[in-house]
């Protein structure tokens, strides 16, 4: 169980699962380590971080460190805000108290704020010759994977947004999120799991080397242009290993664009050739890449965005996209649906039950073809008649700033 609890309760043995407040200013390395150092527990007060949360099954109670006189009394559990989750156990149901979707997309849009800059200073860095230590990222890691692990669609839906000058770094903290929730879905171990999220925020960083005058052309690329910028993956491989990377991360930077058909680049590898964490990245690094807006593109919708890249024979381990599909849903956060209401609605919240009965905002009458008052329909209720025909091509209607329906 993971618990939530002031940073005067820590006592040696205690796992920590996360230190509260900004990652920017824990005196660690690292936000998840088992306390075995009492200076651990006063370098975390002296920083002036509050809360901590702490993992009961990797490490001492909170009960076990605080003896608790026999009262006639029977104890009492404090379900307040201070416990974020509870779990009964994995083969009954669990009973989860957590907070809005919204205040979980506000917390993802305050990790990825106070991100930007370490990703924007990395890359600068990269570009001056500067060495890069992919150490220092690992606290970064860490947060957007509790963040996952709290609300995967909140953080890859607020992912989703960003402007054209900020896209590359917002597209590989994008790429962070989707490896590590992908790294999840497929139940991979721990290490993996922080692996995929060095390699998804580091994945990019040849383009650091190109040519500004490339890198930061507001239109489409020529032929000749995209043949430049197709050295990225060997330029950032390179720099990265010269800087210690793991060698999944370089492998991940070097190989995130080939294809299982063997029509990818640079080395034009085939099938399993291509190690598991670089088919991960290429589908992660499209799909991200393909629903964000671009000075020469509008953003394809997510749903619509799932049915294009399954056609794509070839291009994708097909195994992997399916649990990739699993993951975001067949209707992920953010897409335009049409209800059998014949109403429009947007997708707000993923399925708990079904990939196909997400939690939807309904907005559009398609009959009247006029907008309605906005109502949030949850069609997994068993109350609930009304199913998805299908998803529907934002660019047809010219809604403008749909994305407020769903941030």
């Amino acid at each position: 169980m993971t618990r939530r609890i002031a940073s005067t309760e820590l006592r040696l043995g205690m796992y920590i699962q996360k230190l509260g407040g900004s990652w920017l200013k824990h005196p660690f390395l690292r936000s998840s380590f088992l306390l075995t150092d009492a200076d651990d527990i006063k370098s975390i007060v002296e920083a002036g971080i509050e809360d901590v949360w702490i993992d009961e099954e990797k490490g001492e109670a909170i009960q076990n460190s605080h003896p608790v006189t026999p009262s006639k009394q029977p104890a009492v559990e404090d379900f307040s805000d201070t416990q974020i989750v509870t779990k009964q156990s994995i083969e009954d149901k669990k009973t989860v108290l957590q907070t809005s979707m919204e205040d979980d997309i506000n917390q993802a849009r305050k990790v990825f704020h106070e991100a930007k800059p370490q990703v924007m200073a990395m890359y600068k860095d990269a570009r001056l010759g500067k060495a890069i230590d992919p150490q220092t990222t690992l606290p970064l890691v860490n947060e957007i994977d509790l963040m996952v692990q709290r609300n995967s669609a909140a953080i890859l839906s607020v992912a989703r947004l960003k402007t054209h000058d900020d896209y590359t770094y917002m597209h590989s903290l994008a790429v962070c999120a989707l490896m590590i929730s992908l790294a999840r879905q497929l139940n991979l171990d721990e290490e993996q799991v922080k692996l995929a999220g060095v390699g998804g925020l580091m994945h990019d960083l040849g383009k650091s080397l190109m040519p500004l005058e490339v890198l930061n052309k507001p239109g489409k690329l020529s032929e000749a242009e995209y043949n430049i910028m197709k050295k990225h993956p060997a330029a950032g491989a390179k720099l990265l290993e010269n800087s210690g990377a793991a060698p999944e991360v370089v492998d991940i930077a070097l190989h995130h664009h080939e294809k299982i058909n063997g029509l990818g680049y640079p080395n034009r590898l085939q099938g399993e050739e291509i190690s598991l964490f670089s088919r991960m990245a290429a589908i992660c690094d499209v799909y991200d890449a393909v629903t964000s807006e671009r000075a020469y593109k509008q953003a394809w919708d997510p749903a619509g965005t799932i049915r294009e890249m399954a056609q794509w024979e070839g291009h994708f381990d097909k195994q992997l996209f399916n649990a990739f599909v699993k993951m975001v849903g067949i209707y992920p956060v953010g897409s335009l649906v049409r209800l059998t209401s014949q109403r429009l609605a947007v997708v707000i919240e993923p399925g708990v039950t079904s990939l196909v009965k997400p939690k939807v905002k309904v907005f559009f009458s398609l009959r009247s073809k006029a907008p309605i008052q906005i109502q949030v329909v949850d069609l997994a209720l068993l109350s609930c008649k009304e199913t998805i025909e299908g998803p529907e091509d934002p660019s047809k209607w010219h809604f403008k700033h749909l994305e407020q329906l769903w941030q």
